[in-house]
């Protein structure tokens, strides 16, 4: 139903239809369970309507009151303070009974669905109810009270879209996937253009560079310090996460002043971060008052519930059609099955809603000049699904129609805001390394190793269960609410460094303490993989061991791992020539620019060897970096870890992400090469913004 020109009308004949189902369902339940006696249809429409009106006048009360209550038992709180409600309407209106707890818990979540597909069915903005407006009024009391007045120049909002090409974005608007972001561009408002990754196409180096203007000395998602006895950081551990960005913050990130950080890695020196990995250990954040908004609403936490069994069965769906259609390549069952469904959902629903609600809240609050969220619901579809797949695109729609409520809201906020919509980087796809050669790379490299030398691999890299990790991390560390306080305690044996180990990652903790696989302190060669990009290390040796040495060491290792049908190219340093990139059938010397025999980088972006060169000169570089083949006619390549769409190295749309800006950013000549570039071009236009006095 759309709104028309008669709102007032349109919501009560909205509500009318609302109650009248309720209604209909509860009589259904009365025959259904026994523990249920309602005495007539009067009554039931009166204890109906009583139920609608307690929560209009209640629930923004009891939300606010029991907000860190329904946080910290993940929204599982908010189930409890419906059937409250039902209990309190119970105690008013005679001729009701539901005699026990779970009756009427079950009743509460019943009833809740049933708003919700009738809500749903009747409206396509499903925040343009009464609870946001208690959102809105609530948020600008705040405001008065506190004595701020609206701030006169738009705030930016950076939604970044983790793991989405350009060319990608372009099909799915052309294929009428993301209807909200089109018709950003067909009116004006905004323009499209590419931009050009780092060699390490990820999410940890693309945000270091993007909101701290830096991401020197990291050579993939994770990486070996020699000089810190050969400990492996990795950018989504909260342990590291807070030392990497001290490194590279100067205290004007792109965030800095007053800007709020959400779901990213690093805070870009933010006043205020929910879900940040760089803040996770200071504790206290779970509670910010941000989160009211998605708890403004009764219904929400169940409509969550819903859309999670939802795309749990969306992911076997997707799997059984995969299968049925014999897709090639695609990922067997070990890969998508166990928890991975579960993860699945937890990312691409749970943490989405409780983003765009977040920015709801955040964009009523009006506070903020500058917000930056990642939603990474895309990616690790892709990741397991493909780049292309239906079951990708049909995520990139529901990310069009969170997008699209983050417009309403901010048309109805007292603030304006502007939309910017980016990616980290994009994904390139294939057939895994694996799944190609029968064997990973760790495994081929240790087979071509003299045999004496332990060899410590770690090619997963478990994204999505670091997301869940960070969440329980954030939970634990919180040391006001005594909930959380036996939540950390309950949570103590699967800490390790400061952070609350979930999935595989935890396992492979305690496969190490146990002794039953190699520890990195112990192993004399270190092999880990970030997409397509394979890092090997050395540990013998205290510095970056040269080619020569190497060559001297281990004769004729370097020659059968370029041999290998699946390499691309390889990158050592030479103490001779300086940084090489050797291929099967020749050597770039980059230092010296200069080829002999066939150019390695030929499959590559021209680029290539300016962003090869400057990873050379990384603290951390590996004294092998190692990037799988490209074949430019079948845009695929070969993901040294077991994933179908990946990033990470070169090849292909993963290292050609895009931005969606505002047409008065005037962009069109900008040529963006690098994360750190984005962050300059971002950084001017905030700046910029906070002079702007909008005409009306």
């Amino acid at each position: 139903m759309k709104e028309g020109k008669f709102p007032i009308l349109r919501t009560i004949l909205r509500t009318v239809i609302i109650w009248a189902s309720e209604v209909l369902v509860l009589a259904i339940m009365v025959w259904i369970f026994p523990g249920i006696y309602i005495d007539s249809w009067l009554t039931g429409v009166i204890y109906v309507a009583a139920v609608g009106v307690l929560n209009a006048l209640l629930w923004p009360i009891l939300s606010r009151f029991f907000l860190p209550f329904m946080v910290i038992t993940l929204g599982f709180g908010s189930i409890l303070l419906n059937a409250f409600v039902l209990w309190l309407a119970m105690a008013f209106i005679d001729g009701v009974v539901i005699e026990d707890f779970w009756t009427l818990i079950i009743v509460a979540i019943v009833m809740a669905l049933v708003n919700i597909i009738v809500s749903g069915m009747l409206t396509i903005d499903d925040d343009a109810t009464y609870y946001r407006n208690v959102l809105h009024r609530r948020t600008r009391r705040a405001r008065k009270k506190e004595g701020k007045d609206v701030k006169t120049y738009p705030g930016v909002i950076f939604l970044e879209i983790d793991g989405l090409a350009e060319e990608i974005l372009q099909s799915a608007l052309q294929d009428g996937y993301m209807p909200t972001l089109s018709s950003w561009l067909k009116n004006g408002s905004h323009k499209i253009m590419a931009w050009e990754t780092d060699t390490s196409c990820q999410t940890g180096a693309s945000q270091a560079g993007i909101l701290h203007g830096s991401n020197d000395n990291m050579p993939a998602f994770r990486w070996v310090e020699k000089e810190n006895n050969g400990a492996i950081t990795t950018t989504s551990g909260p342990w590291d996460t807070p030392v990497i960005e001290e490194r590279h913050s100067d205290g004007n990130g792109l965030l800095a002043g007053n800007g709020y950080s959400r779901s990213n890695m690093f805070s870009g020196d933010a006043v205020n971060a929910i879900f940040t990995y760089s803040r996770l250990t200071s504790g206290g954040s779970m509670y910010t008052p941000s989160f009211y908004a998605y708890f403004s609403s009764p219904y929400n936490f169940i409509r969550t519930i819903g859309l999670v069994v939802w795309e749990i069965g969306k992911e076997i769906r997707s799997q059984r059609r995969q299968e049925r259609e014999d897709i090639q390549p695609r990922l067997d069952r070990k890969e998508r099955g166990g928890p991975y469904p579960f993860m699945r959902a937890f990312t691409n629903v749970i943490m989405r809603d409780m983003n765009t609600y977040t920015l709801i809240g955040d964009i009523y609050e009006g506070e903020a000049d500058a917000i930056y969220c990642t939603y990474a619901a895309y990616d690790e579809t892709a990741h397991h699904s493909g780049i292309r797949d239906e079951d990708a695109m049909d995520e990139l729609t529901q990310l069009d129609r969170q997008f699209a409520r983050l417009e309403h809201a901010s048309q109805t906020s007292d603030r304006s805001y502007k939309f910017v919509v980016l990616s980290d980087h994009g994904q390139t796809q294939g057939a895994t390394f694996k799944q190609r050669y029968g064997e990973s790379l760790e495994e081929y490299i240790g087979r071509i190793l003299p045999e004496e030398m332990e060899v410590y691999e770690d090619v997963q890299v478990h994204e999505d269960w670091g997301q869940l990790s960070a969440v329980m991390t954030d939970l634990a560390e919180d040391d006001e609410h005594g909930l959380t306080q036996r939540l950390a305690r309950r949570s103590k044996e699967r800490y390790y460094k400061d952070m609350v180990m979930m999935g595989p990652t935890y396992e492979r903790v305690k496969q190490e303490k146990q002794g039953v696989v190699v520890d990195s302190k112990q192993a004399e060669v270190i092999v880990l993989a970030s997409g397509n990009l394979g890092l090997v290390y050395f540990t013998d040796w205290e510095e970056r061991i040269s080619y020569e040495d190497m060559e001297r060491a281990m004769p004729g290792f370097i020659e059968a791992l370029v041999k290998h049908e699946g390499v691309g190219f390889v990158m050592v340093r030479s103490s001779e020539h300086g940084a090489m990139v050797i291929g099967e059938q020749g050597t770039y010397f980059l230092d010296e620019d200069r080829i002999e025999g066939e150019n390695p980088l030929k499959d590559f972006r021209p680029r290539a060897p300016q962003h090869l060169k400057r990873t050379d000169g990384f603290k951390y570089c590996p004294d092998i970096l190692v990037n799988s083949f490209y074949d430019p006619d079948t845009e695929e390549g070969a993901a040294f870890e077991e994933l179908l769409g990946f990033h990470g190295g070169l090849g292909g749309p993963q290292t050609a992400p895009f931005i969606l800006y505002p047409t008065e950013w005037e962009l069109e000549d900008e040529e963006i090469v690098g994360a750190e570039q984005v962050y300059k071009v971002f950084k001017k236009h905030i700046q910029e913004q906070q002079t702007e006095i909008p005409a009306n």
